[in-house]
């Protein structure tokens, strides 16, 4: 019998998770440099043209405009502390990214023009979970300050990183929990963009 190695586990993860209806997307093939890039740079962490179209698609009667600035105000997160960042994206997570236009007044009305509105958009449906779209990417390389760590599996929500696995081999003796609690708290430190979107670990 062939032993087990950190290979055959990511695999087998890929396709339990791929079981349950997870899209695969090979970390490598969708990197800047990759056969199919959905990344400008190894520093970004969000696949932006499928949050741009989840937002679309889950905002209709948002203008594009605000669901534009509501999109680079998801990008724009950028605090020295890691656990702000998380909370700040937490926030437009479950309470919606706040967005102001102008929405024309209805006919009849005098006065101006158009109308100033707030309203809220939102980055995922948690009402209906089968309207979004489930990803899972193994090998993702991130590059932040100079600094090059590939997780070995993230899980994504349109387009956001929201779980990372870190992956060891229960056939090696010093493949601990530790090992893996040690790995995550280095991609912490050296990889904080990473953290932003990304609760779950």
């Amino acid at each position: 019998m062939s032993k087990i190695t950190e290979n055959d586990i990511e695999l087998y993860t890929v396709k339990e998770l791929e079981d349950l209806g997870f899209q695969f997307l090979h970390g490598p093939d969708i990197a800047p440099d990759g056969e199919f890039p959905e990344r400008q740079a190894y520093s970004d962490v969000v696949l932006v043209e499928r949050l741009r179209a989840a937002i679309q698609k889950l905002n209709p009667d948002i203008p594009a405009d605000a669901r534009e600035q509501a999109l680079r105000e998801v990008q724009r997160i950028n605090s020295p502390e890691l656990l702000t960042n998380n909370e700040t994206f937490h926030r437009f997570l479950t309470d919606g990214v706040p967005v102001t236009y102008r929405s024309p007044l209805l006919l009849g009305e005098v006065g101006r023009g158009s109308d100033e509105k707030s309203d809220y958009v939102w980055l995922i449906d948690f009402n209906n979970p089968l309207n979004n779209e489930f990803s899972v990417v193994n090998q993702y390389t991130v590059i932040e300050n100079n600094q090059n760590k590939r997780p070995d599996i993230l899980l994504f929500v349109n387009g956001i990183p929201i779980v990372l696995i870190e992956l060891k081999n229960p056939a090696d003796e010093n493949a601990t929990i530790r090992k893996a609690f040690d790995q995550i708290q280095t991609y912490k430190a050296t990889i904080p963009g990473l953290f932003t979107s990304t609760p779950f670990v």
